[in-house]
């Protein structure tokens, strides 16, 4: 097993078990080969997985990419600079033969739960129509309503905070 780095530099690690053996992979190209029965830690390199699994690497669908567009308190309304990030969604998805769209909505802490539900699923599905008037097939695309649940920036309850009114678009 070789560890291979992300692909936005962010740390990651996995366990490595064979019986009662474990081995914990923490940096980028950290491996485990299990040889008779037990599991040896070791070292690669970028150069040497390349050129051994290059061609396999090669065939792995592209990573999904992440926009994010924020929207006024109580509505719908995109906030300012919303333009530039759909512009930039927008060139991502034309060099996409068959894209998949996940699109979710998210708001503040500020009114009910219920309240906030349908208001995240009110501002994903505005974005969705956004996409859908720019030629993504209605199929591709997932939309879904987090409300107040999932916070960029945790908050109290009834705390306006502007980062957390989005709509975060997933594509691949």
């Amino acid at each position: 097993m070789i560890l291979l780095p992300q692909p936005d530099g962010s740390p990651s690690a996995v366990e490595v078990t064979a019986g009662s053996q474990r081995l914990q992979l923490e940096t980028p190209y950290a491996t485990a080969d299990l040889r008779d029965g037990r599991l040896a830690p070791g070292t690669t390199t970028a150069q040497a997985v390349q050129q051994a699994y290059g061609a396999l690497l090669s065939q792995l669908p592209a990573r999904p990419r992440l926009f994010t567009v924020q929207f006024e308190p109580n509505g719908n309304r995109l906030a300012a600079g919303a333009d530039a990030v759909l512009a930039d969604m927008r060139a991502a998805l034309a060099q996409l033969p068959a894209p998949e769209v996940v699109v979710t909505g998210h708001t503040d802490r500020v009114g009910t739960v219920e309240a906030n539900d349908r208001l995240s699923l009110v501002r994903a599905e505005a974005v969705r129509e956004i996409l859908v008037r720019g030629g993504v097939p209605a199929a591709a695309i997932t939309v879904a309503g987090r409300g107040e649940r999932e916070p960029a920036v945790p908050t109290a309850d009834e705390v306006a905070e502007a980062r957390n009114r989005r709509v975060e678009i997933k594509i691949r």
